[in-house]
């Protein structure tokens, strides 16, 4: 379970800066999959980014009684220096795993991204979807109670795309996923329930069609 306290928060600039998310409360139950909805800018990311504790909120808290994964695919957090398989031996040991599971880690993550011989060299030699690759196995080869997903399920060719859906799939009735995805077929097919953003306002709705009907009938009337 998650909850949201009063949660705002803005990225100031020297052009003033809105409420980017502004007075939001509600809690999210333990089990049940979410999908972010909402225009561009609406603070999907962010919220997702405050969720997963990689951001801070201006006011207001993120109280989260579960294992909360940070964003699935992130390839930002591996050392460029280091090759894929160092990076995904030294993330499975800052997450304090036995050394049996760090062996686990490295063989889920290699066969996961399949890039071949090129797990052995540095990840600064790697193009965006070997990264891509690689960081998401490895954002998956951890049990958490709750995955954090920004699109995740959009890099890679088709093959790769499939495998990546396959994934979280698996995981579902294991643990829950709050996702982010311009494919409203993945939310669907993912999700129970939907989180609606707008003007900085979060909406929830039991079932995610629901949370989708309601974005669209925004985005019509505006027509």
């Amino acid at each position: 379970m998650i909850e949201i306290r009063n949660l705002y928060k803005r990225y100031h600039n020297h052009h003033g800066s809105d409420w980017v998310l502004k007075d939001i409360n509600m809690t999210i139950p333990s089990g049940v999959s979410v999908g972010l909805i909402g225009a561009n800018g609406a603070g999907k990311s962010t919220l997702l980014r405050l969720i997963a504790g990689m951001d801070k909120p201006e006011k207001g808290e993120v109280i989260r009684h579960s294992r909360v994964s940070w964003p699935v695919g992130l390839a930002g957090g591996m050392q460029g220096n280091m090759t894929g398989r160092q990076n995904a031996k030294f993330v499975a040991r800052v997450q304090g795993s036995t050394p049996e599971e760090v062996k686990r880690v490295i063989k889920f993550v290699e066969d996961f991204a399949e890039i071949g011989e090129a797990f052995d060299e540095p990840v600064r030699t790697y193009s965006s979807g070997m990264r891509s690759r690689v960081s998401f196995g490895l954002s998956l080869s951890f049990d958490f109670d709750i995955y954090i997903s920004d699109e995740a399920t959009a890099v890679g060719d088709r093959a790769f795309k499939a495998k990546a859906k396959a994934l979280f799939e698996s995981k579902v009735g294991e643990a829950s996923l709050i996702m982010v995805s311009h494919s409203e077929g993945i939310l669907k097919d993912l999700c129970q329930a939907g989180l609606y953003l707008r003007k900085g306002e979060a909406f929830w709705f039991d079932n995610i069609n629901d949370a989708i009907s309601a974005y669209h009938a925004d985005i019509d009337t505006k027509k």
